[in-house]
């Protein structure tokens, strides 16, 4: 069973303006993805309250934007879901400096039924990723404290949330990607990165194909203006 992000369940974006509650950008969130199991929703509801108590102990997000989880975080996060769309159950994910954990779990809760593996040197904050992530009953990820250099598995895609400039990004994922994935997945192994402004200098020193998508075209709240999902397919 794949798992549906394409243009069919996106709906059009409303002019209504909304408050940045937790409630009202869980709303954002369920207008963009309607395919969602009520087991999804509720998993993504339960992040709202686990992110608030456990930033109070630990600091994973900074704590003005703790308000702005959904819209800054989860959803932010979730439009590496809408770039890549259906993804085949075999589909393997290494989410490097996850932090507590963004991308990573908002895309396991995602695709139930791919794998995801969450990697950061912060060992705290993969105490809170994975206390979350099982709070959340989520069972299709694993974690790991250390340096990705201590990572030597092989994945469909490696995700990032501006972890470090591409150019030193790349080299250090390239012995973590494929060679191949399912010729059902959309788009062939490599690095998708969460980005934001001018990357031409961060670019230059990159020897793969580094491609830019407006995270607005996807998302149409002012936060994404200045948002890129970037793709640098690693091939060899």
């Amino acid at each position: 069973m794949h798992h549906r992000f394409d243009d069919a369940l996106i709906f059009k974006h409303s002019s209504s303006d909304k408050c940045f509650t937790i409630n009202s950008l869980m709303d954002n969130v369920l207008k963009y993805f309607t395919g969602l199991t009520d087991r999804q929703k509720h998993q993504f509801e339960l992040l709202g309250e686990l992110y608030r108590d456990w930033n109070s102990k630990v600091n994973v997000i900074s704590r003005k934007d703790i308000d702005n989880l959904y819209l800054k975080h989860v959803l932010h996060s979730l439009s590496i879901a809408r770039f890549l769309g259906d993804l085949a159950p075999s589909t393997s994910v290494l989410d490097m400096g996850t932090g507590g954990g963004f991308p990573g779990i908002p895309l396991a809760i995602a695709y139930p039924e791919c794998s995801f593996h969450l990697v950061d040197r912060i060992g705290k904050k993969v105490n809170v990723a994975r206390e979350i992530a099982a709070a959340v009953g989520l069972g299709n990820v694993s974690f790991q404290h250390g340096d990705i250099g201590e990572c030597r598995d092989r994945y469909d895609y490696v995700v990032s949330r501006a972890v470090m400039p591409l150019d030193g990004l790349v080299p250090l994922i390239v012995k973590n990607v494929k060679p191949k994935t399912d010729p059902a997945n959309r788009y062939s192994p490599g690095l998708i990165c969460l980005k934001g402004g001018d990357l031409a200098d961060e670019s230059k020193g990159v020897k793969y194909p580094v491609l830019e998508f407006p995270i607005n075209e996807f998302f149409n709240e002012e936060f994404f203006s200045t948002k890129k999902i970037v793709y640098v397919p690693i091939t060899r």
